[in-house]
């Protein structure tokens, strides 16, 4: 282990330990309570494998492991993998059935970095939850000035000591039956999560919400086209919104939020751009960090907003503020 690699595990210990989980293989658990917002993991990619490719994928992964220390080497290769090629016998030690398991690692286990996809074998220790069930939501942000990009997750709701720390793979506003089925192709589990484990009458109740908040995401993008007004715009936003309280769904608020204040901006309203900005400055510092670039440029809009790129470009309208701030 590099001097570096001995730092980077020191201070996950202090936060996590990776666990042998009964039924789930090994997942991450809290050894201490990790505050909403908190910077659980920031890791850069063992590798990225961008876009197009001129070399096979098995040879392209066999050569990027060529180039990593023997601890990242382990690390990758201690990783749980699905869909092997049923001719591949993964305890031959001939090189090519190795080359094949190393290529089911990676996918695996790779996720979005920019616009390739990387290997983090930290954040991939992670495991899903649907819904509310999860707790910590992962962003990449792109290098600058030489350096190299990195993966970021933080706790998206407070997580208590003794909790696993889950994450998740897909977009979960699906019904169970679609999530489970999705979930087993691609990765070979049944999801037994919190969610998922809800007696039937409150698994159709979480579902009608889950298709509901998807449903109005879809009407939420038709006024690009100008189908609804920026009231109904800014409405159909806060309709997701609560509908999330309701659901205990958290994620995906800062852009939410962002996107309302843009359609504030378009129509004129001061008031409803500043405070959807102020929404979405929080809800961007607890999902992607309070240093995030996300957060610098939405702070920019709560002070000036009508230096907003959106600004003026609609018929001026009242769209409204966030519910919270009338009661």
């Amino acid at each position: 282990m590099t001097p570096e690699e001995n730092v980077i595990w020191k201070r996950d210990a202090g936060i996590f330990e990776v666990r042998d989980l009964p039924g789930k293989g090994k997942g991450m658990v809290a050894i201490r309570d990790i505050k909403q917002g908190e910077l659980i993991i920031r890791e850069t990619p063992l590798f990225i494998v961008p876009p197009q490719i001129s070399v096979s994928p098995t040879t392209l992964i066999a050569q990027n492991l060529l180039r990593l220390t023997p601890y990242q080497r382990s690390a990758f290769l201690n990783l749980s993998y699905v869909n092997l090629p049923p001719h591949v016998d993964p305890d031959s030690g001939l090189e090519k059935d190795l080359n094949e398991v190393a290529l089911a690692i990676f996918q695996t286990n790779a996720v979005s970095a920019g616009e390739g996809v990387g290997i983090f074998p930290r954040m991939a220790r992670l495991n899903h939850g649907c819904s509310r069930a999860f707790n910590s939501v992962y962003s990449w942000r792109e290098g600058k000035d030489g350096q190299e990009g990195v993966l970021v997750v933080h706790a998206l709701k407070e997580i208590k000591k003794g909790e696993e720390l889950l994450t998740t793979y897909m977009n979960t506003k699906q019904p169970r039956t679609q999530r489970r089925d999705y979930l087993n192709h691609q990765y070979g589990f049944q999801c037994t999560c919190s969610v998922c484990s809800l007696p039937d009458s409150e698994s159709q109740a979480s579902d009608r919400r889950l298709s509901t908040m998807s449903n109005l995401y879809s009407r939420f993008s038709t006024w690009s086209s100008g189908s609804i007004s920026g009231v109904e715009a800014v409405e159909t936003v806060q309709d997701i919104w609560d509908l999330g309280n309701e659901e205990g769904y958290w994620s995906e608020r800062g852009q939410l939020a962002s996107d309302a204040a843009y359609v504030a901006a378009a129509h004129s309203d001061l008031t409803a751009t500043q405070e959807w900005a102020r929404l979405a400055v929080e809800w961007f510092g607890i999902e992607l960090g309070s240093d995030s670039e996300q957060v610098r440029r939405i702070e920019e809009v709560v002070n000036q907003p009508r230096s907003h790129a959106a600004w003026g470009t609609r018929k001026a309208e009242k769209v409204g503020v966030p519910r919270r701030l009338l009661k």
